[in-house]
């Protein structure tokens, strides 16, 4: 049986679609079967990020409501021998009909089929959030190293722990310079602050904004950006890969952080 792991965020913006295209053509690379299921209905944007808009006859809805089989809406993507996607629904109309135990059935069924099957939630905590972790055996929650992207992962974390979920965090967009300055939280003060275990760190880099421009994972770019993110799928596949040792130095936020907060966000 596979694993169903979802991505999340909380804030928009924070690279949550990115996240699960490359994590997830870097686990197809690793010979593992992989099916990407986007669960932003209405703002759907995993199949344009893939290049594979063109390519859509059925989606996540048109499954969950019983108008196509689960087959008939998954779409293989040609660039990777292992790796398929179910898009989700340009409308929201049939969100307030779509219930957990529509997307816990989808979801075994998938886990028959592939070794991981990797959710790309829609940002913010409603309907389709709750669709996006129902059913999930462990929840990514990504965030930026900005304080509103940290105040809403730690809301989201917070919901999480109650589900009962074991979850793990991304920082994406880190740069290195900043923290060096003392202007960016580092990595172990978001970790200290969110009370969550890293999964991994993507460092800031233009060639993602490029290869999403041209609808298209980062995979084969070779770029720093390819190795944060086929390190963080090898460690999902069982892989022991030690995180690196970024730079340790309390920044002016940080210090605000724990001087108002003791070490906790309000």
């Amino acid at each position: 049986m596979g694993e169903v792991i979802t991505f999340t965020s909380g804030k928009g913006g924070v690279g949550k679609t990115t996240t699960t295209a490359n994590v997830g053509a870097g686990l197809s690379l690793l010979d593992k079967k992989v099916v990407l299921v986007d669960t932003d209905i209405g703002l759907r944007n995993l199949d344009v990020v893939m290049g594979l808009e063109n390519r859509i006859l059925y989606n996540l809805v048109d499954v969950l409501t019983g108008k196509c089989r689960m087959k008939q809406a998954l779409i293989r993507d040609r660039r990777y021998q292992n790796l398929w996607i179910i898009p989700s629904s340009c409308s929201k109309d049939a969100v307030p009909s779509l219930k957990e135990e529509q997307m816990n059935r989808l979801l075994n069924d998938l886990r028959r089929e592939f070794d991981f099957v990797l959710i790309d939630s829609p940002a913010g905590i409603d309907t389709g959030f709750q669709l996006a972790v129902s059913g999930a055996d462990r929840v990514v929650v990504i965030t930026t190293p900005q304080v509103a992207a940290i105040h809403d992962a730690d809301c989201v974390l917070q919901l999480l722990k109650k589900k009962k979920k074991e979850v793990s965090l991304i920082v994406n967009s880190f740069r290195r310079q900043m923290v060096k300055d003392g202007d960016m939280l580092d990595i172990p003060d978001i970790c200290e602050l969110l009370d969550a275990k890293l999964l991994g760190v993507i460092l800031e880099d233009e060639n993602i904004i490029i290869s999403q421009n041209h609808g298209e994972p980062v995979m084969g770019k070779h770029t720093i950006s390819e190795a944060c993110y086929q390190n963080i799928a090898g460690r999902l596949a069982g892989e022991e890969i030690p995180i690196p040792d970024y730079i340790r130095r309390r920044s002016i936020f940080a210090k605000i952080f724990f001087r108002n907060t003791a070490g906790k966000l309000v």
